[in-house]
């Protein structure tokens, strides 16, 4: 004859308690999740959504730091593009005057010519000015240089020409945002392609060779070929002006390309966000009325818990002689 267990008024006491114990903690946890809006607030939740959500969220800072990225080197390559538009725009103005003055046999004066070499000393200023131009106190055609200019006065290049700045726009995917000096507006000596000093006629030289070609150095072979009145330095200048031009509008169309692969980098980065956004929402926020739904229910099966327990546990004489 088997016995059955016998069950005291503490063991009771205890077990109920136990039960109260355990449905009080499902209805503080579910008070968290409704506070916080978050279905992880401890590893322990979920240890896979807690390693998804870790890895997510590396990919969310990432994708943010790459469209951070992608808005500097627009930047950047805004001003440069400008910049070059504007400088173009000038020299075709200084063209036009190389070819009014290089027309001796038309309206072309020695007093009109001094009048134009003057308005071309304003350009060259201005054009100084513009490949000076700065973005975040650092001018953009001066390379990597840590000065505020890239150019002197006079239109020599006094940046640097070793370093790249280069921008991270993507997984494995980095772009140039600088363009130096002598890219756009040519070398202040004559170099070959290792970058060692040539004369004239291309042979190597132990001393640099002015280049006639680099922007300033043209402008300042016109300037003083109009005060001059030589017509075959005004038609030698004029071609040099073509071949610069033609190295600003190469530089130009380099940069615009740039440009738009930042912009499509930028849109993807921005997308792959919104996307991984959702994602993870999606593993750490709750789902507000479901969450708020278990909250009432654990609250109202802890009241009827309790209404129970004061039904089922009555005083004893024991608990009245205390």
């Amino acid at each position: 004859m088997s016995s059955s267990p016998r069950v005291t008024e503490s063991s009771m006491h205890i077990r109920v308690l136990s039960a109260l114990q355990r449905n009080q903690n499902r209805s503080q946890q579910a008070m968290e999740k409704v506070s916080s809006g978050k279905q992880l607030t401890r590893p322990s939740d979920s240890p896979t959504g807690t390693v998804t959500a870790l890895q997510l969220r590396d990919e969310v800072r990432a994708s943010k730091r790459y469209s951070s990225n992608a808005d500097d080197a627009l930047g950047r390559l805004g001003v440069v593009q400008d910049n070059l538009q504007s400088t173009l725009d000038l020299v075709g103005v200084a063209r036009n005057r190389t070819l009014e003055a290089s027309n001796l046999g038309g309206s072309s004066t020695p007093e009109a010519n001094k009048a134009r070499a003057a308005e071309l000393e304003q350009i060259k200023a201005n054009l100084i000015q513009y490949s000076n131009s700065k973005y975040l106190d650092r001018p953009v055609f001066g390379g990597a240089t840590p000065d505020f200019e890239a150019y002197d006065t006079n239109g020599n290049y006094i940046g640097q020409s070793a370093d790249q700045t280069l921008r991270a726009i993507g997984p494995n995917a980095k772009i140039r945002v600088d363009v130096r000096g002598p890219e756009a507006f040519g070398n202040d000596y004559l170099l070959d392609a290792s970058g060692n000093y040539v004369d004239a006629n291309g042979n190597p030289s132990a001393t640099p060779v002015r280049n006639p070609a680099q922007l300033f150095n043209v402008l300042d072979d016109v300037i003083a070929a109009m005060k001059s009145g030589d017509s075959e330095a005004l038609t030698a200048g004029l071609q040099n002006l073509d071949k610069a031009s033609d190295l600003m509008k190469s530089t130009l169309s380099e940069v615009g390309a740039r440009y738009n692969r930042v912009t499509q980098m930028k849109q993807s980065a921005e997308d792959r966000l919104m996307s991984v956004s959702s994602q993870l929402s999606d593993v750490e926020d709750i789902d507000l009325p479901k969450a708020i739904m278990d909250l009432q229910l654990q609250q109202t099966s802890y009241q009827a818990a309790l209404a129970a327990t004061a039904k089922v546990i009555q005083p004893s004489l024991i608990d009245f002689l205390r």
